[in-house]
This record gives C-alpha cells, sequence and structure tokens, in this order.
C-alpha cells in the first residue's frame, strides 16, 4: 500500500525570506499588507493556506491582539517603510510560531496513488476491503454510487485529497458514472475504481495538493514556558532528530488535540501539583520514597498536566524510566518542603528536557 510521506514545517524556509515592496508603492493599508504576507508565506510552505490559529498567533506575537486591534490595524495607511516592515515582522512572527508548534502537511502528487496501483496485490487488497466495508448488508453487491464513499474512506493516508477542496474529483466521478444507478459485485467495483484512482492520481501529478494533518510534535519545549501542550494517548516514536521529511503511513498517526499547561511557567500551577502530591505522601504513604510518590502521581495524573499517560504504549513507559533514572532514588520520604518542592520541579524539568531531545508524534483521540 502507498505510504503518504509528511512534512515538518518549522518556519526555516521562512526566515532566510525578505520580501521588498514595488519601487512605486505609495502606502499599503495594514490589510494588504497581512495578506502580501500570508500570500509569500504560503508559497514557501507548500502553497498551503495558513490556518486562522496561525495568523492569529503570529498577529499576537506582534502586539496585534483581540478584534479591535485587528480592525485597527488592517484600516490603517502604511508608509512604504513601515509596510515594509510590518510585513517582514509578519513574517518573522509566522516563522517563530512554527518554530514553537510546527505544522505537519503532506503535499499529495499522486504518488501514492500509482505506488499501490501498480501493486495488483495491494489494489486488489484494498479494492476488497473497501468493497466489505460497504457492503453492510453482506449481500455481494452494492451501489453502484457507492463508489464516492470508497475514494471519500480512501482518505488523505492513502493519497487521495477531501473531495471539497479538490473539486476536480467529482467531475472524474462523474466522468466515469460512478454517480449513476446499478448494483456492483466485487470485480466490477475494482474494475471501476482503478481508472478512477488512476485518474485522481494523473490529476494530482499535474497540480499538487498540500494537505496539514491534526498532529502535534512535543519536542519539551512547551514544558518551559506558559503555551499550548497535547494530552497524549498514542505515541508513534521518539526520534532524536526530527528530520523535515519523514516517509510512513498517515494512517498509523491518530489525531490529537490540545490542552493548555503552564505548570512550569506558572508559580500557583506548580504549587498546586505540589501540594496534591505533598497530601499524598502524607496520607499513608510516609514509607515510600519521594521518587515513587511523585512518579505515581504522574503517571495517574500526568494527562491533565499534559505528560504522555504512563499506560499510552512502550515509548512512554521509556520515557518516564528515562526521566527518573536521572533522578536521585535514594530519597527518603523525610525531606523538608522546599527540598520536595525542589525534587518535583527537576522531575518535571526532566521531563522537558528528554522531550526536546526525543521530539515524539503523538495524539489524543487514538
Amino acid at each position: 500500500m502507498g505510504d503518504v510521506g509528511i512534512t515538518v514545517l518549522d518556519g526555516d524556509t521562512l526566515r532566510s525570506l525578505h520580501v521588498s515592496l514595488r519601487e512605486d508603492t505609495v502606502s499599503l493599508t495594514g490589510a494588504q499588507v497581512l495578506d502580501l504576507a500570508e500570500s509569500e508565506a504560503s508559497r514557501s510552505l507548500l502553497g498551503l493556506s495558513l490556518p486562522q490559529h496561525l495568523k492569529s498567533s503570529a498577529l499576537r506575537r506582534m502586539n496585534i491582539d483581540g478584534v479591535g486591534d485587528d480592525v485597527d490595524f488592517r484600516r490603517k495607511e502604511l508608509s512604504p517603510e513601515e509596510a515594509s516592515r510590518k510585513l517582514n515582522e509578519y513574517l518573522s512572527a509566522i516563522a517563530d510560531e512554527l518554530k514553537d508548534n510546527p505544522l505537519v502537511a503532506s503535499n499529495l502528487d499522486g504518488s501514492a496513488l500509482r505506488m499501490f496501483l501498480e501493486d495488483e496485490d495491494d489494489f486488489a487488497m484494498i479494492a476488497e476491503n473497501l468493497f466489505t466495508d460497504l457492503d453492510t448488508k453482506d449481500k455481494g453487491m452494492i451501489s453502484k454510487r457507492e463508489i464516492r464513499n470508497a475514494v471519500v474512506n480512501m482518505g488523505v493516508e492513502m493519497g487521495v485529497p477531501p473531495l471539497e477542496e479538490f473539486p476536480l474529483i467529482n467531475d472524474i466521478l462523474k466522468k466515469h458514472g460512478a454517480e449513476e444507478e446499478g448494483e456492483l459485485g466485487q470485480s466490477q467495483f475494482a474494475e471501476l475504481l482503478q481508472p478512477i484512482l488512476q485518474e485522481i492520481a494523473d490529476a494530482l501529478a499535474k497540480n499538487h495538493f498540500a494537505v496539514i494533518h491534526n498532529i502535534k510534535i512535543v519536542n519539551g519545549s512547551e514544558l518551559k514556558k506558559q503555551s499550548t501542550q497535547v494530552v497524549v494517548s498514542g505515541v508513534i516514536e521518539p526520534i532524536t532528530k526530527l528530520p523535515r521529511h519523514i516517509d510512513f503511513p498517515i494512517m498509523e498517526i491518530a489525531m490529537i488535540s490540545r490542552k493548555h499547561l503552564q505548570v512550569l511557567a506558572n508559580e500557583k500551577k506548580l504549587n498546586d501539583v505540589i501540594a496534591k502530591i505533598k497530601q499524598e505522601k502524607d496520607n499513608g504513604n510516609s514509607g515510600h520514597k519521594s521518587t515513587e510518590i511523585i512518579k505515581d502521581f504522574l503517571e495517574k495524573n500526568g494527562k491533565e498536566l499534559g505528560l504522555p499517560p504512563a499506560e499510552a504504549n512502550e515509548a512512554v513507559i521509556l520515557l518516564y524510566d528515562a526521566v527518573f533514572a536521572d533522578i536521585d532514588s535514594g530519597e527518603g520520604a523525610s525531606e523538608a518542603e522546599d527540598e520536595f518542592r525542589t525534587l518535583v520541579t527537576k522531575i518535571l524539568e526532566k521531563f522537558a528536557e528528554q522531550l526536546e531531545a526525543n521530539p515524539i508524534y503523538c495524539d489524543l483521540d487514538g
């Protein structure tokens, strides 16, 4: 089966980008400056439309925050010098935001589709699986119109862009009669599906389609500052050096969402966490080492703090082992409060260091 490669967009391509205005520019509105910068950034990022959250975060870095500030800036008339400065400042802000929160994208060029179309066994297996999924009544026959659902079900992980974003697929389906009445057996289904996928692959070869995946890269930087962080329920694998392009099946990476984590940067939250751990220590755990009590608490409550839950898989278990292996396990349960606070903080910082050294892909919905 074809694997869709993914690319990590971390802002590097934008850092060397400097955009100059035309010499005959008299003035530009703030809106024109933002549009120009976003267009230039898009060209450097696989032609992607910048997500709204990325644009909003970049504007906040420029102290353009909230609806009022945004509207005022967009209406403002800027001199060529100020427009040029703001344009490149916005590009730098986008690059900085991508450094902290990289986008994970795929450039669909038809190669993944061609890969399994060229392998008869792979294609036969995929066609059989698709047909079986659509044959919900187990009749051995499905409606011809189910071809559309088959293409939709293949999705980005098999190299098929979303129909609503790549409308040419609708024309291809119509051309091959996939919207007509009638029923298909499994072999007829495969015979009709093959040329449809071939045309989609050819169309993508001429007009590449870039798509952003709902994947978060955890590198530990979020533990060290007030930030947006993920709660992990599944980890693919640790990566010592994060490459800009990784080849593996997207379907192996589930979806994630984000959760605010401000523990190391927010003294109140840190104090609350320490107080809860201290309470567990005082409630019947006096015979246990402090590191054991802290580890037990984090394994149970790490998800709420933005740490990978210990039960997710072996990679997370190894992460916990690596963190606590670096901590002196000889402490007893009698440390003073200040010493206990220092120990908890040190352990959280170790998590940040380990994740920074070994960034991981993670998911929430698993």
